[in-house]
């Protein structure tokens, strides 16, 4: 008879403890042991926009700005900043007791060496310096904007926890190619990255930096406040699923599980000794990009006609299971439940899916059976399944569907291609994202429209609608924009909302002080 999942992990939860190794034993008491979502395939968190590269990235550079789970930033690396002439120059100083890794002082030509690196990734960096007139160290511990116009956003630009958020870097390292991943990793964040422990596919450690001076105000909350360690070592051990990953947990090898499969929860929740909760309230939301390059998503009339397809219950479902409590849908263009966020357009989601109105409209669109190239990283726990149905209903919609299954740090890479299908391009990819990342127009890089992200979305209507958003000063004007910033996207289609799922965290009881948000290792410790 064939073990099921469920009763492997039952039998795992009754092992005896001494069956552990020793070593792990003696390092539980300053080592904790962490299970992330999936491996680490780029260490270089500006050039990466995966979230694992982002949380490893939290633990080895500091931010200047801080966020909070309220999404309040306020000075982490900074001491202050004073704001003068009618709000054209911004000076931050930089906090005394700021070193790198490498045992050098942080100065402030290292933070505007790092400023510049992102802004030429990120959108929302990238609308700070359109902005700027002058970047410059003003001395050592000053960074100083000169604006061509106001920016009152400036910190929340150089604060946000989203990807990709705003990190520092020694200059040396700051100043190479931003669209080419760096391999040395020096910071000045609370823990040192162990290059030589990395296992790839497998492991990778830190080390408590031991020259970190965590703000000595405030209360540590998320990325904001003190970042006080506890822990000497941290090792991030991949595991090959998640429900081995469980079995782990639950016999004690490992403290911390990023996210646990949903079908697993009743299971975990019996064994006693192990806590699970949703971090982030906002949860990950979720999509299917489509390739504007190729056909037949270059064609806005097919990219239109899908919308009828698309049944955001039954991506969500396969995610996070039936229990509403994990999941909403429909949804839009930014995360439900946030400012931005509104119900126009969702009607299009809403009723049962006629798909053999959806096979007329496509043909009728122009669409005559060209092949869609869909890739889908099999070794991620989201989406893997999202990827499935996103097959299944391209399929059902009568498209021919070739369901490239791949490696995770393939797909990451294989999006940025541009050639056709035939030189190893593609047409489609789900993907999730934090909450967080589809806060507002300038924040969600998917929605921008400058055609430098994967699925090369263009529209100068959009642009000039962000631009609005950004001179607002008041919510309900920001909020009146992206009202028309959601309808335009329902009109030009940039990618298609598939659905928002909130995902639980799983740790030993054993250890406590994890902070709301992402997973962040400060704060962290024993029980």
């Amino acid at each position: 008879m064939p073990i099921s999942r469920r009763s492997l992990l039952k039998a795992a939860a009754v092992a005896p403890a001494l069956s552990l190794p020793g070593i792990l034993r003696a390092e539980e008491q300053t080592t904790l042991r962490f299970i992330p979502v999936i491996d680490l395939a780029f260490v270089d968190p500006i050039y990466s926009t995966a979230q694992v590269s982002r949380n490893h990235g939290f633990m080895v550079y500091d931010t200047l700005y801080g966020m909070s789970a309220s999404l309040q930033v306020s000075p982490q690396m900074l001491s202050g900043h004073v704001i003068s002439n009618d709000g054209l120059q911004w000076d931050l100083t930089l906090r005394d007791g700021l070193f790198w890794h490498d045992g050098e002082r942080v100065l402030a030509r290292d933070c505007v060496a790092s400023i510049r690196r992102w802004a030429a990734r990120d959108g929302f960096g990238g609308e700070l310096m359109e902005a700027t007139d002058d970047l410059s160290a003003a001395d050592d511990r000053t960074i100083r904007f000169r604006l061509k116009r106001q920016f009152p956003l400036l910190p929340q630009a150089l604060g946000k926890a989203a990807i990709n958020a705003c990190f520092m870097m020694p200059e040396r390292l700051a100043s190479q190619d931003p669209f080419k991943p760096l391999t040395e990793v020096i910071g000045s964040g609370p823990f040192r990255y162990l290059a030589d422990e990395r296992v790839q596919g497998a492991r990778n450690a830190y080390a408590r930096f031991e020259r970190y001076q965590p703000r000595s105000d405030g209360k540590p909350d998320w990325t904001a406040g003190p970042k006080i360690v506890h822990y000497d070592r941290v090792v991030w051990t991949t595991t090959p699923d998640a429900g081995t990953g469980v079995a782990a947990l639950q016999t004690g090898e490992q403290d911390w599980q990023e996210t646990t499969p949903h079908d697993l929860l009743p299971v975990i929740k019996a064994a006693g000794d192990i806590e699970t909760r949703v971090l982030d309230p906002r949860g990950y939301t979720c999509m299917l990009r489509l390739n504007h390059l190729q056909p037949p998503f270059d064609n806005l009339a097919v990219r239109r006609a899908l919308l009828g397809a698309i049944d955001q219950s039954s991506f969500m479902t396969a995610v996070a299971g039936t229990d509403p409590a994990y999941q909403v849908s429909p949804i839009g263009f930014f995360a439900p439940g946030t400012p931005m966020a509104s119900e126009v357009g969702l009607d299009v989601f809403r009723g049962p899916r006629d798909y053999a109105k959806v096979k007329a409209d496509l043909k009728a669109a122009g669409y005559n059976g060209e092949k869609i190239v869909l890739l889908v990283p099999t070794n991620s726990l989201a989406q893997r399944p999202l990827g499935e149905i996103a097959a299944d209903t391209l399929r059902k919609a009568g498209m021919n569907v070739e369901y490239a299954a791949l490696d995770f740090a393939v797909v990451l890479q294989r999006q940025l291609k541009k050639e056709p299908l035939q030189q190893g391009g593609w047409s489609a990819a789900v993907a999730n994202w934090q909450g967080i990342d589809w806060l507002n127009p300038a924040g969600n890089t998917n929605l921008r429209g400058e055609g430098k992200v994967a699925g090369w979305y263009k529209s100068e209507k959009m642009g000039g609608l962000r631009s609005e958003w950004l001179a607002a000063s008041e919510l309900a004007e920001q909020q009146h924009i992206c009202r028309q910033i959601q309808a335009l996207a329902f009109e030009e289609i940039p990618y298609l909302p598939i659905g928002l799922y909130k995902q639980p965290t799983a740790y030993r009881k054993s250890i406590t002080g994890i902070l709301d948000g992402t997973a962040v290792f400060w704060n962290v410790r024993p029980a």
